[in-house]
This record gives C-alpha cells, sequence and structure tokens, in this order.
C-alpha cells in the first residue's frame, strides 16, 4: 500500500509538474506575445517609415510662404542656406506668385499649402479663394476672412471648410504647383472635429500628406493639448490610408519672444525623443513694412537667424538627427508595410 501510495503520489507530481509547466509555458508565450505587442505600439512612426529604431529624425518646416514678400524671402533663404527642408503656402494671400514661381523653377523644393482659413492682421486682409458668396460663413462682415479660429469655429460648417481647402489646392494646381503636402494655418482646421474629418477627406482622397501627429507627442500634447485630444482617433485611419503619421510637432519657437533663438534650439535637440518630430518655424527677412504687417517682424526674422546659425546645423550633425521632408515622408510611407494604393 506504501510503495502503490508512493507511486500514486508521484505520478500525481508528475502530472502536476507537467501541468504546471505546460501553464508556465502558455504564460511565457503568452507574455512574450505582450511584449511584442507592447514593442509594435512602441514603434515609433520613424522606425515604421524605415528608419533604425531610436532614430531621431527632423523637419525644419517654414509656415506662412507667400504672405508677404518678406515672408517669400525668409523662405527661400532658410532653404538654400540654412537647415529649413520643407515650406507651405497660404494661397489667399497677395504674395503667392512669387513664391510659387520659386518653387516652379527649383521643382526639388518641399512645398505645400498652408491651409487658410483666417486672416489675422489688422490691416493687412485677405479674402478666401473660393469667393464670399461660395464661403459667407469663412467670412466677417468686411469680407474678408475672420481674424481669430474662434469665429471660424464659430460660423464656418464643415461644407464651407472643404470647399476653400479644394479652392486653395485647385487655385495652386492652376498655377502649375504640385503640393507636397496640405497642412493648416493657426491650427483652425483642428478647433473642431468636423472641419479636421474635412480636411482628411481632401487629403485622403488626392493622397496628399496632412499633418498627422500620432506618436510619442512630446511637444503637442503641451503646447497643443486640445487639438492632441480632438484628432487621436483619427491617426489611424491617416496610416491606413497610406499616408504618413509623424511622431511630434513643436510649435513653442513662436512664443520665445526674448533675444537670440538658436540655444533654445539647440536645446531642444539635444533633448530630443527618437521618431519625426516637426519643428515649425516663421522664417522672414523683413522689408520696410514687413512691421506694419505684423508686431511678430522681430520673431520671424529670430527664425530666420537661427535656421541659418552654424552652430544649429552643427549639432544636429554632432546629435546624429537626420533631416526629413514632406516628399521624403510621403515616399517611405509608399514602401512601409507594403504602404496602400493612392485613393482614386
Amino acid at each position: 500500500m506504501k510503495i502503490k501510495s508512493r507511486l500514486l503520489s508521484t505520478d500525481n507530481n508528475r502530472k502536476s509538474h507537467s501541468v504546471c509547466t505546460r501553464a508556465a509555458a502558455g504564460l511565457a508565450l503568452l507574455g512574450m506575445a505582450l511584449v511584442s505587442a507592447s514593442a509594435a505600439e512602441q514603434r515609433t512612426y520613424a522606425e515604421r517609415l524605415g528608419w533604425e529604431p531610436g532614430a531621431r529624425v527632423v523637419m525644419f518646416h517654414c509656415d506662412d510662404a507667400g504672405m508677404s514678400h518678406a515672408s517669400n524671402l525668409g523662405a527661400v533663404e532658410s532653404l538654400e542656406k540654412g537647415v529649413v527642408t520643407s515650406v507651405s503656402i497660404m494661397m489667399p494671400c497677395p504674395w503667392v506668385p512669387e513664391i510659387v514661381n520659386y518653387v516652379k523653377e527649383h521643382p526639388q523644393v518641399d512645398a505645400g499649402l498652408h491651409l487658410t482659413m483666417n486672416s489675422e492682421w489688422n490691416l493687412y486682409r485677405w479674402g478666401p479663394v473660393a469667393g464670399k458668396p461660395a464661403v459667407p460663413g469663412l467670412c466677417d462682415p468686411d469680407g474678408y476672412l475672420w481674424h481669430p479660429t474662434q469665429e471660424t469655429a464659430k460660423h464656418a460648417t464643415p461644407d464651407e471648410v472643404e470647399r476653400e481647402i479644394r479652392a486653395q489646392i485647385e487655385k495652386a494646381e492652376a498655377m502649375g504647383l504640385h503640393p507636397t503636402h496640405i497642412d493648416t494655418h493657426m491650427g483652425a482646421l483642428a478647433v473642431r472635429p468636423e472641419f479636421f474629418d474635412r480636411y482628411l477627406k481632401v487629403g485622403i482622397e488626392k493622397h496628399l500628406a496632412v499633418l498627422a501627429i500620432g506618436g510619442h507627442r512630446s511637444f503637442a500634447r503641451v503646447e497643443n493639448p486640445q487639438a492632441m485630444k480632438s484628432v487621436e482617433e483619427r491617426i489611424k485611419k491617416v496610416w491606413d490610408a497610406g499616408l504618413p503619421v509623424i511622431d511630434d510637432l513643436h510649435t513653442a519657437s513662436y512664443d520665445w519672444k526674448e533675444g537670440a533663438k538658436s540655444a533654445r534650439f539647440i536645446e531642444m535637440l539635444k533633448g530630443l525623443k527618437p521618431g519625426v518630430t516637426m519643428v515649425i518655424v516663421h522664417c522672414s527677412r523683413p522689408t520696410d513694412e514687413f512691421p506694419l504687417i505684423t508686431s511678430s517682424s522681430s520673431l520671424r526674422l529670430e527664425d530666420l537667424k537661427a535656421m541659418l546659425d552654424p552652430d544649429v546645423r552643427k549639432t544636429i550633425q554632432e546629435q546624429g538627427i537626420f533631416l526629413t521632408n514632406w516628399r521624403e515622408l510621403t515616399e517611405r510611407r509608399a514602401k512601409a508595410d507594403g504602404g496602400a494604393a493612392p485613393a482614386k
């Protein structure tokens, strides 16, 4: 009996050990799967777009080209002599022909559209490309685009916003400009989810890169928290449509109001997290009338000086940071995960 009891005990122990072993193996596999899924989720969009894990990729992007002659001078100088890699053009503005001609003469330039739903300056104004009768809700009583984005959100309809987006793209194409991307002036297209949906709709339809921030968003969550919350759930749609997504957006330099900006850009670059980060600047070479247009004339000049600063370029090189633009991101997205066919 004792021998039988011991045999039964041994057999039960073996069975128990076998069950425990299988359970442990199952848990290990589950753990590996969870770690693998977690790792996949933690991959930066830079990595998804083909850069090595841990790569830090930056796009210095100059907004407001076409707004004025000073804006165009700054955009061109920052592209030719500085570290700026991409620009976007405000199609409703008076100096658009100058910058469009430049881009057509320099087809390597990465130029998109700074989709403009607002006219923010006091004495220097512009109206919608589509015309007031087509988009009355976008216009103030004087027929210009509203000064603040809050008024745009209050008065404009999603249909009017989409109509104006299409009008600005059509004007660019009629002038012989084929934009590499479309973004949003003053964040107007992110003030209401319905506006952002129309923006994405047109971008996906035309297979034009849109400004979609879907990674760690270390800067963006702090600088633009409301906009990030309103668009977060829509980012997957952009990627699934075969368009690139970036990890972060830095807009703070517009609020750096004291002195030279180079040191602050260098500090930002040294602390940059892995991923694709778009850094927005407003480079301008002020002309005599530019201070009459905007009180930010000196700030925009400091952006230009920083983009031309050899120490900024040296920091980029020493830190092993890659520079990119929207054209490259779009090309990389086409190769990533098999890409996706352009929308018809």
